[in-house]
């Protein structure tokens, strides 16, 4: 009876005690969140119940690697099933070894003993994937380590305490239980005291490792069991091209953006505790990829360790229970590899890799180096600067392929954006192209600094036909919002002219604004100067309802994106926003344009980011090349939603790459593995990169680079 007893009370002890740790975990990281900034308006609820479902229990950007999805499938249900089993055998050791009476015990038993066989192989093959296979996205050393051993033990705890307690109450062999059968027969030699005896070695040691697994949980990577759900409810309702609107006439802000930790929201805070640090965004990423400072992994875990390091200064509480876990005080930084910034590129040499494309070690290994605690105080430390470099702030194309990958709906991209705005709109500082790409945005409205009444000179350039502006032609159903690209830009110019003629044979009534156009702001806005964009944003509705717009067609996705998706809430209402692909795919299916004339070609179609992963238009493009006779499309390997950016994004367009190697080169090659000859675009900015990128590869003799409007001009006119 008195170890009955001692029994019950050192359970409770223990099971308290861990508890209790465990809320303290969790509390203190809460309370870190809450020195953010209040969250944006609440997330409708439908919406977000969906994606959650999808992405929680759907799996389903788990499963865009499919080895590694299947693996997490099986963890995740698995661990799920086993709860209930957990539950059975903790019953079961409270209660002198009698089961909980549930209906069905047999297959229960059965259910219990086959999935922990599954768990334990999927841990197993975790491991093969991280040490074996030696994945480059995935971290190796002793932590990751932890957790696979704490599964493990679990498992095996939970089939040795069944087959023990089988030989305990003298159970024979039953093919309803399997493994506790084969366990049973092992110990066939114990006395049933000897076997009670080892189930409660079994029994303890499984409920001290699942007790060491709960006060884990919060204090590790895998504190995204919890916040991963809340982060995917709480995650984003609004498209994802749409940047998030900097109330400018704040008297009270001290600074716009983002300069230290406390500046960003919750919700983005959120974003910090639920990385499970899987590598997959970095592994996209086209800076990681080419040899870049930035990591779009590194940048969530370092925003992680700064707040837990600041947030533990500011509160007085250790963001590690037990105290004795870990030092407290000192603080990470980047100082101790500031002077190897540039190392992240130029130390890749892209001749010993092979026929490797892109490689992102070096990028690894620089943030491996140069992330360490030093001895100044988590206070001393800056977000820019100290945290996160302005090679790396800089170096982000805004293809938001990381966040298309990443399974817990972190959001990488604006927080960026963010920093970049503190850095321009409140210190003022900017790369130099940049500066003066937005100083000539500002004084000529556009990035070369052309005479802003040069930007209807392309118009003279299509031989006899005519391109109305809003004044000559005021019945206008559709403004062709050219851009800054199509207008002054001499290849693209090229794209602006196909289109015309184009909507010229299809009988579409249009009108361009002239030299009354603007710069639409994505460049300035990407950039982070959020003022030059509002005043852009708002100089443009202004003209858009001066002549009754309804309709707006243009053949920049970085112009699609922002009229269609940001200029709404600065007031652009009841305006249908297009690409002109999807306008043309529209006017192919209408009959309005007949391709007659065979194209020859084998063309490869390159996705652009803007058009694509930021606004869904992958099929528009596909169409109208398969709607041409005579043409043969072929697909890149990194195709559609996982589609590499071309590098021109997020305002690099105007900025020169300095490290590692060239994006717009790396697209190339995947292209060119492809044997095309014919790169198909859809967008000014990708057309450029890419053949620029056949040019290097001194492959333009042999591969052009064209519009998908330039093709489809010549299955309609003729080659001419």
């Amino acid at each position: 009876m008195l170890l009955s007893w001692l029994h019950y009370a050192l359970f409770l002890l223990v099971t308290g005690y861990a508890l209790s740790l465990f809320y303290q975990a969790v509390n203190r990281r809460y309370a870190y969140i809450k020195l953010g900034k209040t969250a944006r308006k609440p997330p409708d609820w439908r919406v977000r119940a969906g994606e959650l479902l999808t992405q929680a229990l759907g799996h389903t950007k788990l499963l865009k690697d499919r080895r590694s999805g299947a693996m997490h499938l099986v963890v995740f249900y698995g661990f799920i099933v086993l709860q209930f089993g957990a539950l059975d055998l903790i019953y079961t050791g409270l209660s002198g070894g009698e089961p909980l009476p549930i209906p069905g015990r047999r297959a229960f038993g059965l259910t219990q003993e086959i999935v922990a066989l599954l768990v334990l192989a999927a841990a197993g093959y975790a491991a093969y994937r991280r040490y074996g296979e030696r994945l480059d996205r995935l971290k190796r050393g002793w932590k990751p380590a932890i957790v696979l051993l704490l599964i493990g033990a679990l498992m095996l705890t939970v089939l040795l305490s069944l087959g023990f307690h089988r030989v305990w109450e003298g159970l024979g062999t039953s093919a309803y239980a399997p493994v506790s059968s084969l366990v049973a027969g092992a110990a066939a030699g114990l006395t049933p005291n000897a076997a009670q005896a080892a189930f409660f070695v079994c029994w303890w040691a499984h409920l001290v490792v699942l007790l060491t697994f709960l006060d884990y949980v919060p204090q590790s990577k895998h504190f995204h069991l919890i916040t991963a759900p809340i982060n995917l409810f709480l995650g984003r309702a609004e498209p994802v091209g749409k940047l998030s609107k900097l109330d400018l006439e704040d008297e009270t802000a001290e600074s716009f953006g983002v300069g230290k930790i406390e500046d960003f929201r919750r919700d983005q805070m959120l974003d910090f505790y639920a990385c499970v640090e899987c590598g997959r965004c970095t592994n996209v990423c086209p800076a990681s990829g080419t040899g870049k400072a930035l990591s779009p992994m590194h940048l969530i875990t370092k925003l992680r360790d700064h707040l837990s390091e600041k947030g533990a200064a500011i509160t007085s509480k250790s963001p590690w229970v037990p105290a004795f876990a870990s030092s407290f005080g000192s603080a990470h930084s980047m100082s101790a590899g500031a002077d190897s910034a540039s190392r992240a590129g130029p130390d890749w040499n892209m001749e010993a890799d092979g026929d490797a494309v892109t490689d992102i070690r070096p990028t690894l290994a620089w943030q491996r180096e140069s992330w360490a605690g030093s001895n100044r105080k988590p206070e001393e430390v800056s977000l820019i600067g100290d945290v996160m470099t302005e090679p790396e702030i800089w170096a982000c194309t805004t293809c938001r392929n990381c966040e298309d990958q990443c399974p817990v709906g972190n959001e990488h991209v604006d927080k960026i954006v963010d920093l970049r705005r503190y850095l321009v709109l409140t210190e003022g500082s900017a790369p130099h192209e940049a500066q003066r790409a937005m100083q000539n945005i500002e004084r000529q409205g556009n990035p070369w600094g052309i005479s802003r009444n040069d930007r209807a000179r392309w118009t003279g350039e299509i031989g006899g036909i005519a391109v109305p502006t809003v004044k000559e032609n005021p019945g206008f159903d559709t403004l062709f919002f050219v851009g800054s690209m199509g207008a002054y830009d001499n290849r693209s110019r090229k794209i602006s002219r196909a289109f015309v003629r184009l909507l010229h044979e299809a009988g579409v009534n249009f009108a361009i604004l002239g030299n009354e156009e603007k710069n639409s702001g994505d460049t300035p806005r990407r950039m982070g100067n959020e003022l030059l964009f509002q005043q852009l944003c708002a100089d443009n509705i202004e003209t858009f309802r001066k002549y009754g717009v309804r309709r707006i067609v243009t053949a920049c996705p970085h112009t699609f994106n922002t009229l269609k998706n940001e200029y709404p809430e600065f007031g652009l209402e009841g305006v249908e926003v297009l690409h002109h692909t999807q306008l043309l795919d529209r006017l192919l299916q209408e009959g309005r344009l007949i391709p007659s004339h065979p194209v020859k070609e084998r063309v490869v179609y390159h996705d652009s980011c803007y058009l694509g992963r930021y606004n869904g238009a992958y099929d528009q493009p596909r169409n109208i090349l398969r709607a041409i006779e005579g043409l043969e499309l072929v697909e890149m390997e990194r195709a559609r939603e996982n589609a590499m950016c071309c590098g021109a994004g997020g305002g690099m367009m105007w900025m020169e790459e300095s490290a590692g190697k060239r994006v717009n080169v790396a697209r190339t090659e995947q292209a060119l593995k492809t044997r095309p000859t014919m790169i198909g675009s859809a967008c000014p900015y990708c057309l450029t990169m890419l053949e620029d990128g056949t040019k290097q590869k001194e492959a333009d003799d042999r591969v052009k680079a064209r519009d998908v409007a330039e093709i489809l001009e010549l299955a309609v006119f003729g080659a001419p």
